[in-house]
């Protein structure tokens, strides 16, 4: 009998010691800390500038940092390289607490948006959500009165049918669009009105987007067959305005859907004819735009974007109606034209610096007025980011790279100047560390600020012309916020699918992390094609509620797969028609090799969540990986890439609409679902359709499917609040840690103290 209640007691010990081990993590106390948490690190990075500005007329730089005494504004003057403050910041409280009535500290103003006027004689700043004026000159702080902007839905297009007026660059004529055709009058208003087309229509009429030639004698007009509206609708269920919902619709282009046809039309004004103008190579259109006349106004170029994203052409028509081909872009897979753009005509078009991923890696290239590659001027494994400036007359470009500094992060942003025939390549940065640079409007100096996620922000000002560092402005102070307790977040790589190709990506642990303890991990996700997503500098308030989720007792990740943008082209081609890969190769890899290397992160216990693309990665997590992925919570999810928008879907999934579609929906597979699963929708996302969620909730209620579904009213397209956060830790807690969390949220005698 005795020996059977020691061993009773025995296995009571163990379960509690089990249970107490367990319970550190996902208490009351983790969820207090996690809700202070990101109010506790705020200002307390020292010496970190933040609104970098070029005061043009001023000739000076000026920028805003936290020090011990508060927030500082200073000025830097690259001629004489002195560095001062701004401006007396207590003449500044004095007039706010003057113009407010309340009580200002001239180191503690809470104030943001700050810029100064580029003579530097006033600051406007943003105060309990009013603009204000600060004169240098009175001292005086005035409010300043805003004209309120209707809030415009981004995906309703501009109108071809206004009845604005497009004056001639020598003022003498208005041209405008009338009964659907287009007409000119003089401007003086005192002649008759001209006819110049005969054939527009309701529905195939000319646009009210009328380009004249530099020397006024031409004007081109794109002739529009419009397409169908596609409207959604949604339902506010509980408007401020009414006690009744309301109905709300949209015009949301999808996938397959008909698009507008237009055909550019020329004009000459002295004979008041149209000249014909050859329409055979852009029949198959996704867009014809950006029309621009050469200075000479011999000729006018237009881009045509072919449907599907396969073929994108540089088109110049003469004033014969001549139509020449001068660039052609082609791609067996898409030709990421929403983010790899870059044209600019040198000499009024003799020459043409283009941007392609031609040879497996995005570039420059130089063209010459036939269309024919002069020569490469950037090459090799790397990829140009962007181009900051082109100028003519040394032949040179400044632009941003990343991946040419081998011992480096292949996605920090460096800047670099070479000559139009790829010689000369200057490094205008090169310190480790992911960059950013605000020149002067001369470019003859830059102020560099630099940084990696473990290493805080450099900042000087350098020579534009050879990258010398001409002086130190700022070293970041970052002891005020390690004195928190906050961790900082770990770099790590792996090898992805292949066994070849690094893969980057962060770990970020809780403040009181315990290496003898295990760790659920959980991963956040966002995997759209068209970027990269993972941060490359220090400390971004996007990292605030992974900080925050870590804080309950997870170790949280989140990486780069292949099939996101920003290396090679094969590296995003992952993707092409194949969204619902989402990298999740790459990603296991990564966190497995994470796991084997710290024994704390428990890789059999791996949540996820993202919101939007990241929404339908997550919900696939669950239904294409369900062995190695175990809990998901899915917000604002474009599940079918049939039902989300047209431009984004079309550019990675193809056109016309072919079988990968249903392959990749998350619709057409919730049958598989394995593993718990939290849904999470705004009634009023209007930039994915909410049916599509609730096309996946019908599916998975068919299938007899058990998951959690969330639907916040008044909500738009977000990870669903305050509330939504708080069910999403909720629900990690719950599934991962094997708790149930606090119900803080019902006991009137708990609270969950805010920032």
């Amino acid at each position: 009998m005795a020996k059977t209640f020691s061993i009773r007691l025995l296995i009571i010990l163990f379960i509690f010691s089990i249970c107490k081990n367990v319970s550190a993590q996902g208490t009351l106390e983790d969820y207090q800390r996690a809700e202070l948490f990101n109010g506790l690190i705020q200002n307390k990075i020292y010496h970190s500038p933040t609104n970098i500005q070029w005061l043009a007329t001023k000739k000076q730089y000026f920028y805003s940092i936290i020090t011990n005494k508060g927030t500082e504004f200073m000025i830097v003057n690259p001629g004489t390289l002195d560095k001062n403050q701004a401006f007396d910041q207590e003449k500044l409280a004095t007039a706010l607490s003057s113009a407010t009535g309340e009580n200002q500290e001239p180191f503690k103003l809470k104030i943001s948006r700050v810029n100064m006027n580029n003579d530097a004689s006033a600051v406007q700043f943003t105060y309990n959500n009013k603009l204000w004026n600060y004169n240098f000159t009175n001292f005086k702080c005035e409010e300043v009165k805003k004209t309120a902007n209707q809030e415009r839905y981004w995906g309703e297009g501009n109108s071809d049918l206004s009845e604005r007026k497009t004056k001639s660059p020598d003022g003498k004529w208005n041209a405008y669009i009338k009964n659907f055709n287009l007409f000119i009058k003089s401007a003086a208003e005192t002649d008759k009105e001209i006819q110049l087309s005969f054939d527009g229509s309701e529905g195939d009429h000319y646009s009210s987007y009328i380009y004249w030639s530099p020397d006024s004698k031409k004007l081109v007009s794109n002739k529009v067959r419009p397409n169908k509206q596609h409207l959604i609708y949604l339902i506010e269920s509980s408007p401020v305005t009414q006690l009744q919902p309301i109905l709300q619709s949209r015009n949301y282009l999808k996938p397959g859907d008909a698009l507008p046809h237009r055909q550019p039309s020329l004009f000459l004004i002295d004979s008041k004819k149209q000249i014909p103008v050859d329409q055979s190579k852009i029949q198959s259109q996704y867009a014809v735009d950006n029309i621009e006349w050469r200075k000479d106004s011999r000729a006018f170029t237009f881009h045509y974007n072919q449907r599907g994203h396969q073929k994108f052409t540089v088109i110049e028509v003469n004033t014969m109606g001549d139509v020449k081909e001068l660039i052609v872009e082609e791609s067996k897979t898409f030709i990421c034209y929403s983010s790899k753009m870059f044209r600019y005509d040198v000499n009024d078009g003799k020459e043409t610096i283009w941007m392609s991923e031609r040879d497996g890696w995005n570039h420059l290239y130089l063209f010459d007025a036939n269309g024919k590659v002069k020569n490469q001027i950037t090459k090799g494994q790397w990829v140009v980011r962007s181009v900051v400036r082109v100028n003519e007359h040394d032949r040179t470009i400044i632009f941003e790279g990343s991946g040419l500094e081998k011992s480096q992060d292949p996605y920090f942003i460096q800047y670099y100047k070479i000559n139009f025939n790829g010689s000369g390549l200057i490094k205008l940065t090169q310190e480790n560390g992911n960059h950013k640079a605000y020149f002067a409007d001369d470019y003859s100096t830059f102020v560099d600020t630099y940084s990696t996620i473990e290493k805080p922000q450099v900042t000087v000002l350098k020579d534009a012309k050879t990258g010398k560092i001409l002086m130190e402005l700022e070293n970041a102070d970052i002891n005020p916020l390690l004195k928190t307790g906050w961790k900082l977040p770990e770099v790590f790589t792996a090898k992805g699918r292949d066994g070849k190709t690094d893969i980057w990506g962060m770990i970020i642990r809780p403040s009181n992390f315990d290496p003898n303890k295990k760790y659920p991990i959980i991963e956040y996700i966002y995997a759209g094609p068209h970027d990269s997503f993972v941060p490359k500098s220090f400390v971004n308030d996007s990292r605030g509620s992974l900080h925050e989720l870590a804080e309950l007792g997870f170790i949280v990740v989140q990486c780069d797969g292949m099939g996101t943008s920003n290396r090679s082209k094969a590296f995003h081609d992952v993707a092409w028609k194949n969204l619902k890969d989402g990298g999740f190769p790459d990603r296991i890899a990564w966190i497995k090799e994470a796991a084997k290397k710290y024994s704390y992160m428990d890789s059999t216990k791996v949540g996820i969540f993202g919101n939007s693309a990241g929404g339908q990665s997550s919900l696939g997590a669950l239904l294409f990986h369900p062995d190695f992925y175990k809990v998901a919570v899915s917000s604002s999810g474009c599940h079918d890439n049939r039902m989300d928008k047209m431009w984004w879907n079309e550019q990675w999934m193809g056109f016309p609409i072919g079988p990968a579609y249903a392959e990749s929906s998350n619709v057409d597979n919730a049958y598989r679902l394995q593993g718990k699963l939290l849904l999470i929708l705004g009634e009023l996302d209007d930039n994915v359709d909410p049916s599509s969620t609730m096309q996946v909730i019908n599916q998975l209620i068919k299938n007899n499917k058990n998951f959690d579904f969330l639907m916040v009213p008044g909500m738009k397209h977000s990870l669903g609040g305050d509330y939504g956060e708080h069910k999403r830790r909720d629900f990690f807690v719950k599934h991962l840690l094997g708790i149930n969390p606090p119900e803080w949220t019902w006991q009137t005698n708990i609270t969950i103290p805010k920032p």
